[in-house]
Parts: C-alpha cells; structure tokens; sequence
C-alpha cells in the first residue's frame, strides 16, 4: 500500500483522550488525531518521534493524522483502519497461499450478530472462508501480542467464527503485524484475559489463526512474513519469548502447546 500523502516529522507530547493527541511540528505544538483506541503505552511516550499528515479536510476538528511512530530499529504503522485494506491487497496479489483458490472476495459481511471483515467464496467444493482481521502495534522482545486493551467486540468476533467453524464453513483470525520486528504473536492474556481465553477455545474448535508482520517505511506499507500464533496456556512473556526461538519454517501456523 502506498502512502499517499506526505509524511511529516514531529515528536510526541500527550494523548489528550483515545483518538486525540498534541505533537510538537516545527517548533509548535499542534492537535492530531489518533486512528487507534488502544492503548499504545508503550509507543506514545513523552518525545517520541513521530510521523503526521495532513488531514485534508476542513470539517476535521484537528489538521493532522499521527500514522507512525519511530523507534530506533523500526517503524511501527498505528492506523487500525488500514490491516484490512492491506490483507485484501495481499489476496489481490495472490501473495497469501493459505488463502488461495478463492475468486470471489466479499468484504464486511454480516454474520450472526456480527459484522465479518471478508468473506471468500469459491466454486465446488472449497468452503467458503469468513475472515476477521486485527490490527497488532504491541510487540515485546519479539513477540507480538493482541490486544493491548480489552476487547468485548474482538471476543464475540472469535465466538461467531467458532460458530461458523462448527457449522461447517473455514473460518480464520488473521492479525497483522503494524511493524517488522515480531517473530510470533500470542494472546495478550495480561490485557484481556478471556479474549487469551476464548482463541484458545475457537482454534480448538476448529477456527485457524494466522499471523503475517509488515514491511514499514515512510512511502508504503506491505504485508511482509508469515510467524507463528503461539497460544501456550496463559504463556508469559518469557516463556513467549523462548518459544519464539523455533523453527518458524516448522512452526509457521497456530501452536497450542
């Protein structure tokens, strides 16, 4: 995906509520929306360089987007709203082979009490596969973890694929990784314990997890590698941590160890 718009240095200054910041740019500080409502503790801190944009539109009530933040080793993308638009772009390239054999892509489909990102059909015999995708920002020595927040709505998304699951279609989680320094992701269990809780539970019941990171820098955004989901029983950081030291190339889907 291509940035479009120009990017912008600033350095971070507070999160004055969930989607609204002030940014030092050039020299001012200046409004900017947020497009994430997680926490982002561990990225938005006092100074931090940042990258904005200009929103562009005279009705915003702030001037400017903070899309990315920057760490010494690497960028990190935290618009939640474009995982989705990067996963139908990696479909379209045929660069996802697990979700090959799929012509027709149907985007925001109603489902139980839910609304499911994608839903992809095939002629014969392939089940349909309905998808719901999430955003990830959060990653710690190596391993990425969602969510950062507690999630009702991303909970009740795992109980309508487990039931899709069950009654007969392919369902997947897929979670895309914001940024290039993840290795694995797993449950952040310390976040949200029944969300850890529940994609235990769907993926035992037949759901497929899948994990890919991103290749970020200031002209595009790619989905870049596929890396395991671990889902160790209410697995800690460190032992997270020693997981990620396995074979990726024998370990490149969803373990339940």
């Amino acid at each position: 995906m291509r940035i479009e718009r120009p990017l912008l240095e600033g350095t971070f200054v507070v999160r004055e509520n969930r989607f609204r910041a002030r940014v030092r740019l050039a020299g001012e500080e200046v409004a900017a929306h947020i497009p994430n409502s997680g926490r982002l503790t561990e990225l938005l801190s006092l100074n931090r360089p940042v990258l904005l944009a200009e929103a562009g539109s005279p009705n915003r009530v702030t001037d400017y987007d903070l899309l990315m933040v920057s760490l010494p080793h690497t960028l990190v993308s935290i618009d939640a709203r474009l995982p989705n638009h990067l996963f139908h772009e990696a479909l379209q390239a045929r660069a996802l082979p697990e979700f090959g054999g799929y012509p027709v892509v149907r985007q925001e489909v109603a489902y139980g009490d839910s609304r499911l990102d994608f839903l992809l059909e095939a002629d014969g015999e392939r089940r349909p596969c309905l998808i719901e995708v999430k955003s990830v920002t959060l990653v710690q020595d190596g391993v990425g973890y969602f969510p950062d927040a507690v999630t009702k709505r991303g909970t009740r998304h795992l109980q309508e694929l487990r039931r899709a699951s069950l009654g007969g279609k392919r369902a997947a989680l897929v979670f895309v990784i914001q940024r290039e320094d993840a290795q694995a992701l797993a449950p952040h269990d310390e976040s949200d314990p029944l969300f850890g809780e529940a994609i235990r539970e769907v993926v035992a019941d037949g759901v497929e997890a899948f994990a890919y990171t991103c290749l970020v820098s200031r002209r595009e955004i790619i989905l870049r590698q596929r890396v395991p989901v671990l889902l160790s029983e209410k697995m800690g950081k460190r032992q997270a941590s020693r997981d990620r030291g396995l074979d990726i190339a024998a370990a490149n889907g969803t373990m339940v160890v």
